[in-house]
């Protein structure tokens, strides 16, 4: 089969389309024939030499899949073959085939193509164990979001609104401000322009927000603490902008603050399995309903992968870039 590598660390120079053994499934895995597959920020910081895989994931880039079950394991029930899934994967989504495990595989809802099924596997996942597991959000209240043109970020939008909460988000553009409001967002604020501290505790009149969703880092760690209102979470689910920071811990005593941390890669298999069946009961409904959808970017067939990529370092991006293989249709 042909796979993606990245032969050595460092620019496009590195990106390979390659010729390697088709995988075999486990016993608990499925083998998928990859329809689409989708870009995330580790697969550039892999290629830069800055991401080290989990030991015993594939080398191989790309966590997220949508196709057609090939085969799979002798402990493999309830699949038949042909059959449209999608889900996240340990490394190896950058290929025509992939291992899916039967814990992680999820059925595309009718109204899903493959690439909207691909560009929806880990963002949907992501944003629903840190905004609801993990940030506690109800109803009625408000939340922070950073980042929010990203595939996660524009995700955690839609579900914020779906269940009745306020969206504050922060975007680095013009075109990207447009964008939030046009998917629903409350209030969004160019950061290059607008002090994001100032406007959220004018609009919530000094009180701050319940919940701060992060990618960015150490950079903002102590402006994410300041609009933080009493007993307020902060979840970190990315580290863009610096992995050390100092912090008033005055202000999280006083203030009884939690800071919580997310990455789905780096769990063991058994909590992926939970966060999938968490995701799957509270959203895979709404989703076969057409009420959530994955904003894509763009398409590229997988030959142009270099281009996806350097699309999404120059972070023009406003949500999923999707990388596309033969059969990409809307499935029956």
């Amino acid at each position: 089969m042909r796979a993606v590598l990245f032969e050595g660390s460092g620019g496009p120079e590195v990106v390979k389309l390659r010729e390697v053994p088709r995988p075999v499934p486990p016993r608990e895995a499925l083998l998928v024939k990859v329809h689409a597959t989708a870009l995330n920020r580790a697969d550039l910081l892999q290629r830069q030499g800055e991401y080290h895989v989990p030991e015993g994931q594939s080398s191989i880039p790309g966590v997220e899949i949508a196709g057609t079950v090939e085969a799979w394991g002798e402990d493999v029930k309830g699949f038949t073959r042909g059959q449209a899934v999608f889900g996240v994967v340990e490394g190896g989504g950058l290929a025509e085939y992939c291992l899916l495990d039967q814990g992680m595989a999820l059925p595309i809802p009718s109204c899903f193509d493959f690439a909207e099924a691909a560009a929806a596997s880990e963002s949907c996942l992501t944003a629903n164990e840190t905004l609801f597991a993990l940030g506690q959000l109800q109803r009625g209240q408000a939340v922070l979001i950073h980042a929010a043109a990203s595939s996660i970020g524009t995700t955690m939008v839609q579900m914020a609104r779906h269940v009745g909460a306020t969206t504050y988000c922060t975007v680095g553009t013009a075109a990207k401000v447009e964008a939030l409001r046009a998917l629903g967002a409350d209030e969004v604020f160019n950061h290059r322009e607008q002090d994001f501290v100032r406007e959220v505790l004018r609009l919530t009149r000094g009180e701050g927000v319940p919940l701060v969703m992060d990618f960015i880092g150490g950079a903002y760690l102590e402006r994410n603490l300041a609009v933080l209102g009493h007993e307020g979470i902060l979840v970190l689910v990315g580290l863009l902008d610096g992995m050390t920071a100092q912090v008033d811990l005055l202000r999280v005593v006083q203030r009884r603050l939690q800071l919580k941390g997310s990455s789905l890669r780096l769990r063991p298999l058994r909590e992926k399995r939970e966060v999938n069946a968490r995701f799957r009961q509270r959203w895979m409904e709404v989703l076969a309903r057409g009420e959530l959808r994955p904003v894509i970017h763009a398409r590229y067939p997988l030959e142009d992968v270099q281009s996806a990529l350097a699309e999404m370092e120059a972070n023009r991006n406003i949500g999923k870039l999707v990388l596309t293989l033969e059969g990409n249709t809307r499935h029956a």
